[in-house]
């Protein structure tokens, strides 16, 4: 209950759906409707009614004791409990009908690589082949679609880094927990009255000075893709980051519209050529029948500038393996 001592007074309703260990998400639509996240899988709650004033001052208490605010001017809250859970809330009228909530509990369980084989999220090749690839110091591009796992995965491998490496770890919310002795953390911060953001683009242009052997960043969203970009293809090997994309190939055209979005003023093909000469591997995970799997790994070889295409070799798929094991 510790961890969310500072929420339950104001949600009583739904306050025994947010200390259930088994449910991992409670969203509130602005319909009233209720639903939860079990197990990867999305679920409805029914008989359970929140008004929706006394949800509207529940969210502003709770905004309150987060140090934030939310109301008419600033209809959007986007905050975070002292354990890393996620409360999100969007008021009327950008939220139709009612105020939507969600809250996204931090994971408090970590799995190592090798818990990750033993349920099934990935194979013992898949393993050995990322093993080798980080003892190696390939650059590693994870991609994933929603909650699909990519942090859990990120985190399991990061445990494979050598501990004598410094690592510089840059998150739009901090969520890696990390036992290397020598790791410097780093979280962005967005803009609050009388303070100013502080971006993950600045926060890896700060990074590259403080002497990393490797850099892990959480989640590659926006122009700091263009810092990244660069810094891999000025010897930074060894990095690690999580992108948001529905399959492996799509993880590249991701990654270069995200360089786009720094306005840097290079031909498109140029900034395909630099992707392909600096990330040497995809990871992709996804969800099956409610199970986060590991479903692509493929190594990036060069580009071709005449087809648009990316020589990619398949070193595992999803389809070869045997036993469809637990799943996270």
């Amino acid at each position: 209950m510790m961890n969310f001592e500072i929420i339950l007074p104001f949600l009583r309703p739904i306050e025994h759906l947010i200390l259930d260990e088994t449910i991992s998400e409670v969203m509130v639509n602005g319909n009233g409707r209720i639903f939860v996240e079990r197990s990867g899988v999305i679920e409805e709650i029914v008989g359970i009614t929140i008004k929706e004033e006394v949800l509207q001052i529940a969210v502003k208490n709770i905004a309150r004791r987060l140090g934030d605010e939310i109301g008419e001017g600033r209809p959007i809250l986007d905050s975070r409990l002292p354990d890393g859970s996620r409360v999100a809330a969007v008021f009327p009228p950008c939220s139709i009908g009612g105020t939507t909530l969600s809250i996204r509990k931090f994971a408090s369980k970590l799995f190592s690589a090798d818990e990750l084989v033993r349920v099934g999220s990935m194979t013992a090749e898949v393993l050995s082949l990322l093993r080798t690839a980080i003892a190696g110091r390939k650059n590693i591009l994870i991609s994933g679609g929603t909650s699909t796992g990519k942090t859990t995965l990120l985190n399991a491998l990061a445990s494979l880094i050598d501990p004598a490496d410094r690592l510089a770890v840059i998150e739009d919310t901090a969520e890696l927990q990390l036992s290397q002795p020598n790791v410097v953390r780093l979280e962005a911060r967005r803009e609050v009255p009388g303070t100013p953001a502080v971006s993950m683009r600045d926060l890896l242009k700060a990074t590259l000075r403080l002497r990393p052997d490797r850099i892990l960043l959480g989640e590659v969203r926006g122009a700091e893709a263009f810092d990244l970009w660069q810094a891999l293809n000025t010897g930074h090997s060894g990095t690690l980051a999580t992108i948001h994309a529905n399959s492996a190939t799509q993880s590249l055209s991701r990654l270069a519209t995200c360089v786009l979005q720094s306005d840097v003023q290079l031909p498109f093909h140029a900034i395909q050529s630099g992707i392909a000469d600096s990330i040497n591997l995809l990871l992709h995970i996804e969800r099956r029948a409610g199970k986060r799997i590991v479903g692509e790994l493929l190594e990036v070889g060069a580009y071709d500038r005449e087809t648009d295409r990316f020589d990619l070799r398949c070193c595992y798929r999803a389809e070869d393996m045997r036993g469809s094991g637990e799943g996270l």
